[in-house]
């Protein structure tokens, strides 16, 4: 890890191998990274207490449910945001200098710039200043 690097214990991870993480990056308790899919966390990125990152799942399939898993990537862009609790979900790549509002569960990829917030998470601002 860079000595930029801070994270407050505790953290949860299910194989920490597929984490790459950039410099100056925050990590608060309580987060959870499911990197099975593996983790890209770009340079200057915030995130708050209890974010899930979780990049598996199972098929909807009712006959593979149970047998089968699915994976997919998470990555975070340069000097991201990501508010206490939200959780991010397989295959998602949120752009650089976004902001994921607390409690959010982001489904969809997110734009560069903007503000998502809710269930599912949708943008509510974009073109921020950063």
């Amino acid at each position: 890890m860079d000595e930029t690097f801070h994270l407050i214990p505790p953290v949860y991870t299910d194989h920490g191998v597929n984490i790459r993480v950039g410099r100056n990056v925050f990590v608060n308790p309580s987060c959870r990274f499911n990197d099975v899919g593996g983790i890209e966390i770009d340079d200057d990125v915030m995130l708050g207490p209890d974010v899930a990152l979780i990049t598996s799942g199972h098929p909807l399939d009712v006959a593979r449910r149970r047998t089968g898993i699915t994976s997919a990537p998470i990555r975070i862009g340069r000097n991201v945001w990501i508010g206490a609790s939200a959780v991010v979900l397989q295959g998602v790549t949120i752009g650089a200098d976004a902001v994921v509002a607390a409690g959010a569960v982001v489904t969809r990829d997110v734009p560069a710039r903007s503000v998502v917030a809710g269930v599912p998470a949708t943008v509510i601002s974009s073109g921020i200043s950063c």
